[in-house]
């Protein structure tokens, strides 16, 4: 079904306009927030949250549907070509959202035809290296690199990724040249950050920050805008001599291309107040997320702004389009 039931489009409108009044009907069936990778990860983690306080909120089920591979781009393009009724929704990190587009020549979708509903939550990411790297400083590690070219290595998700990317912002801002190591995810490539096998790896706070204070890697510095009051002791990147430097991992939350307005609206609003709730907020800090809960025209600006950054960072640091 290409359009929204009548019943359910009046209900969703009516609701969007007089909040106080019955759900019924909005949504009239599961909805299903896929994300486009694995279960386990903090996409995935996130997501089920949201989607048990949207079941609670709606009084009908809403269910995580992972549906992993391709660079993320299978489940994004089975959702952008789903009906834009509010029935599925996707929960995804930059790739899919902004940044595949200009990595992938045949891509199946548009990014940025996707309706933006809200930016769900947000982390910084951090460069850590592995503990017996001589370098424990961003100049040192600059240093190193330009002292050894080529050979030091750094671990990414695969192309397109925000790690491969960061490491290729670092790489362009400080002229140093280094090798790029794929792994299939970032569990894998801390393992081996760990043993030694791989020098560096731009991950999130949450995952970092105790193999860090456990002495199994060393972060040299915070790719956010600030420090982090987690390790408030270590500097940003930008602070530690690479100016303008950012790096950070967001969440978001878009519908298929195509939804309405007024659908788009009464989904932010009802997303917003989850995210925004006590219990939720909780528990996102507690894995170090930092809420999101932006409206609509402020979640479509902060994806312009990503897009453009990386769009940037793909430029300067000459990666073509496979």
């Amino acid at each position: 079904m290409r359009c929204i039931h009548a019943l359910a489009f009046a209900a969703c409108v009516a609701a969007a306009v007089a909040p106080a009044k019955a759900q019924d009907g909005c949504p009239s069936q599961t909805v299903k927030l896929v994300v486009p990778a694995a279960a386990g990860s903090t996409t995935d983690t996130l997501a089920r949250l949201v989607a048990d306080g949207l079941a609670r909120k709606w009084g009908k089920p809403a269910v995580v549907e992972n549906i992993a591979g391709g660079g993320m781009n299978i489940g994004a393009g089975t959702v952008a070509r789903s009906a834009p009724d509010g029935h599925m929704l996707l929960v995804a990190p930059p790739a899919p959202l902004i940044i595949s587009h200009l990595l992938a020549k045949d891509l199946n979708y548009t990014p940025s035809a996707f309706v933006p509903i809200t930016m769900l939550a947000k982390i910084s990411n951090v460069l850590l290296v592995r503990p017996t790297l001589p370098a424990n400083s961003i100049k040192e590690l600059i240093e190193y690199a330009k002292a050894n070219p080529g050979k030091l290595t750094y671990a990414t998700q695969g192309p397109g990724s925000t790690a491969h990317l960061s490491a290729a912002q670092l790489e362009a801002r400080t002229g140093t040249k280094m090798v790029a190591v794929p792994y299939r995810g970032a569990q894998l490539a801390l393992n081996d950050i760990i043993a030694g096998t791989v020098d560096m790896f731009f991950d999130t706070l949450a995952t970092s920050v105790p193999l860090h204070r456990a002495g199994r890697v060393k972060i040299l510095a915070v790719a956010g805008a600030e420090r982090a009051k987690i390790v408030s002791e270590i500097p940003t990147v930008s602070e530690a001599g690479v100016p303008d430097f950012r790096s950070i991992t967001w969440f978001g939350l878009v519908a298929p291309p195509g939804t309405p307005a007024a659908l788009q609206q009464r989904l932010n609003r009802d997303a917003v107040e989850v995210l925004r709730s006590a219990e939720v907020a909780e528990k996102l800090a507690n894995i170090s997320l930092e809420v999101g809960a932006t409206g609509t025209e402020e979640t479509a600006r902060f994806f312009g702004e990503e897009a453009a950054l990386w769009g940037k960072v793909i430029n300067e640091a000459g990666i073509k389009p496979n």
